[in-house]
């Protein structure tokens, strides 16, 4: 990305007499309705409606209805989904435990059965990691039930529901995005924007249930819901959500000129 375009994207349009090759070019108006740093349920219903096909539409709306991860999604069986009971049982697949041997404290492969070092066992080592892959069981509105259904029934999935890979799904979530004329996203903290990903929705469904419910209690669900590990990765959504309400309240103090 050229400076000159950074500098629009940013700080709105060039000055006038700034050397620029398309004069005519409408200027951009950086607006904070633009330059967002999350995505609101009008804009994710605009991406399931500019899916080419039933599956991408339904990925959309099981990552921003689940605020699960894309790998999580991926990885969705038929038989995970619960449709007396209204749920989704999904793996959690964020894990980084760093495998070690008991004896000597050696580090670990998840292939290994024997320690590189000591030659002892590690089954024990292997059975905590096994441990630590644990699943989360989500409750999941009748309409996207339905929806899971009707997919099911009419292509006769077995086995994996969306059978893409990773790369595929992030064009998709990237090609729906721009079909449906949707902005970039500015990281609040870092400032740095970016274009609508898998993760955006995970985003937009942990801020959504922080605007109706930022309380103690409601924070700790939203946290056993997306199946983080540390409160503080949760209450950062808080901080994001509040950003609403810091405008609200700098609009009744605005003065318009002459008052």
């Amino acid at each position: 990305m050229s400076l000159e375009k950074l500098l629009e994207l940013t700080c709105g349009p060039l000055s006038p007499g700034h050397n620029t090759q398309d004069a005519d070019r409408k200027p951009y108006v950086a607006t904070t309705e633009r330059m967002k740093a999350y995505l609101d349920i009008e804009e994710v219903k605009l991406m399931e409606q500019a899916a080419t096909c039933f599956r991408d539409g339904l990925l959309i709306r099981l990552l921003f209805r689940l605020g699960c991860r894309i790998s999580e999604a991926l990885g969705l069986k038929v038989e995970d989904i619960d449709f007396a009971q209204s749920t989704v049982t999904i793996q959690h697949l964020k894990t980084r435990l760093k495998l070690s041997c008991v004896s000597c404290g050696a580090r670990l492969g998840k292939v290994h059965k024997f320690c590189p070092i000591c030659g002892n066992s590690v089954e024990k080592a292997l059975a905590e990691a096994k441990e630590h892959r644990r699943v989360r069981t989500l409750p999941i509105d009748s309409d996207t039930l339905e929806r899971f259904s009707d997919f099911i029934r009419r292509d006769k999935t077995k086995g994996v529901i969306f059978k893409i890979n990773r790369h595929r799904a992030w064009q998709v979530i990237r090609d729906c995005a721009e079909r449906a004329g949707l902005p970039s996203l500015v990281n609040p903290e870092s400032g740095r924007i970016h274009g609508v990903s898998p993760h955006r929705l995970r985003d937009a469904f942990a801020v959504h249930a922080v605007k109706l419910d930022d309380s103690g209690d409601g924070l700790r669900l939203l946290q056993e819901h997306l199946g983080h590990v540390s409160f503080n990765t949760t209450a950062r959504y808080r901080k994001v959500a509040g950003k609403e309400l810091k405008e609200w309240y700098q609009k009744l103090w605005e003065q318009k000129n002459g008052d």
